[in-house]
């Protein structure tokens, strides 16, 4: 009797050893994201919402899991949904809304990226114009940079397509 609750407990709850890997995956992806300007509590909410089960947390529920506050999981998520990474999620009946992760909200995030790209882009290819006439050598850095940004601007939407593409099926 004591083998069968065990495996019955072991079906419902993964390993100890699976949690102590998803809080360093959550901990490595926020120290990541804390690099590109972003707050480690911002990166370890997106993190932890890529890999929970279920696919959804209500705030109490990131703070018990991500041991920190209620406050820094309120202004964290409100981040992260202005940036357009999460979504909230309000069900009938709940007081409590939760929030997750969603293909669409990638997709968006890329499209967005593909904006700042262009911009970038346009910004370079102005440089350019201000540098004409001056030798190539001058201009080498700038130039690279533009090409670079010209390629991904180009890229990108094809990528998002083809991503889309195969994922509509992510839920």
């Amino acid at each position: 009797m004591t083998r069968v609750v065990a495996n019955q407990l072991s079906r419902r709850q993964p390993p100890a050893s699976h949690h102590a890997r998803i809080a360093e995956f959550v901990e490595e992806f926020a120290v990541h994201l804390e690099t590109e300007g972003r707050p480690r509590m911002a990166g370890r909410i997106l993190a932890f919402l890529l890999v929970c089960e279920p696919p959804e947390r209500t705030a109490a529920e990131l703070a018990r899991e991500l041991r920190a506050s209620t406050g820094s999981i309120s202004t964290m998520t409100r981040l992260l949904e202005a940036a357009g990474l999460i979504e909230r999620v309000s069900r009938a009946g709940e007081r409590a809304d939760r929030f997750r992760v969603t293909p669409e909200r990638v997709s968006a995030v890329i499209h967005g990226m593909g904006a700042r790209i262009r911009r970038l882009r346009e910004l370079t290819e102005r440089g350019l114009d201000v540098m004409a006439g001056r030798p190539p050598a001058a201009c080498a850095r700038l130039n690279a940079v533009h090409k670079l940004y010209a390629l991904f601007e180009k890229r990108i939407p094809t990528l998002v397509d083809e991503w889309e593409r195969e994922h509509v099926t992510w839920r």
